[in-house]
């Protein structure tokens, strides 16, 4: 049963421990990418087309009494922001798919849930998630440090300059970066949660699905390589968090929206899309299309956007960030719960 708290501005409260039974193990779930997952729906859009009359009803399950709900039985950590889930728990000012994510896990399970998102613009799977097991691309790292090295030189010659050399091994570091950082903050929240979320002491933690929202940066030259590297990157994070029949829903690449993808676009969303087609995936990994859910309001009006006034109460951002459409985050947030909801279901 939804138990909630009323949002007074961004700084609640968090809730006493008294309506969570203390035996339940909390739910947790990890979501992961690159901006997207960060979340670009600004706040100012949601609050005012959650009160205007031709939008408002797609909000009202998120709402009581004229505001946000601040569950007490979901809460999330976001790099260094944490609390109930409520809006506000996307980038600076916005919200993501977390919000309606979390709302359907809250109502899934009686017991507590715990969202760790681990997001961070611009970040490939070619590169800064690239998982152990995929290996290391030696012949793009040559390229990429001859092309430093001369670049140090020319300058070094230019301004009678001695700057050393960048190394190898400093354009190594950067590969699979955000895949440790990304094992890094669970194990952290795993190791610190009594403290992080006083309301989950002594509860144990059930690491319960992951859900990942990536894929653009992949698109410019690394789109070959996407499906071998997501195969790997599931894998990877299962060995690495001892979970290795972890639910993982992919929400698959579509900022074409209503037009067809093409290029390398096209290239990644199929390549993620073709996880469901992974034997040894099947019934644990489940990868729909977003683009099939496209906000067609923001869609039709962006392209004029800069002269027309009613965009800020339709859209928010670019084309690459979903239009920073409200609605369109909150849709693809509910298709990822479902997908969720349905691989659990399946593996019973």
């Amino acid at each position: 049963m939804l138990r909630c708290l009323i949002v007074v501005g961004l700084a609640a409260l968090l809730p006493a421990a008294s309506g969570l039974a203390a035996e339940k193990p909390v739910r947790v779930f990890i979501l992961a990418g690159q901006s997207n997952m960060e979340g670009k729906a600004r706040n100012a859009l949601l609050d005012f087309q959650a009160t205007d009359a031709k939008t408002r009803d797609l909000f009202a399950h998120l709402r009581k009494d004229d505001q946000w709900i601040v569950r007490d039985d979901v809460f999330i950590k976001f790099l260094d922001r944490r609390g109930p889930l409520t809006v506000g728990f996307g980038s600076p000012g916005c919200t993501g798919v977390e919000l309606e994510f979390g709302t359907m896990m809250g109502v899934q399970f009686d017991e507590p849930v715990l969202l760790i998102k681990a997001a961070w613009g611009g970040h490939s799977l070619f590169k800064n998630f690239r998982s152990p097991s995929a290996g290391l691309p030696d012949a793009m790292i040559e390229k990429e440090l001859a092309e430093a090295q001369k670049r140090v030189r020319q300058s070094n010659e230019k301004d009678s300059r001695n700057d050393p050399l960048p190394t190898r091994e400093e354009f190594v570091r950067e590969y699979g970066l955000s895949y440790r950082n990304l094992l890094k903050e669970v194990r952290d929240v795993q190791e610190n949660y009594e403290q992080l979320f006083p309301a989950l002491a002594g509860r144990p933690l059930e690491l319960t699905g992951f859900v990942w929202f990536q894929g653009f940066n992949d698109i410019f030259g690394a789109q070959d390589e996407y499906a071998s590297n997501m195969r790997h990157f599931i894998n990877d994070v299962r060995k690495d968090l001892q979970a290795p029949q972890l639910p993982f829903v992919i929400g698959a690449l579509g900022q074409n929206g209503s037009k067809p993808a093409t290029g390398g676009m096209l290239v990644v969303r199929e390549a993620q899309l073709s996880m469901n087609d992974v034997p040894e995936f099947q019934g644990n990994v489940r990868a729909f299309p977003v683009d099939v859910l496209v906000d067609k309001a923001a869609e039709e009006m962006f392209p004029n956007w800069q002269n027309n006034p009613e965009w800020v109460h339709t859209g928010s951002d670019r084309p690459y960030h979903y239009y920073g459409s409200a609605i369109w985050f909150n849709r693809i947030g509910k298709a990822m719960g479902q997908a969720m909801v349905d691989l659990r279901r399946n593996s019973r």
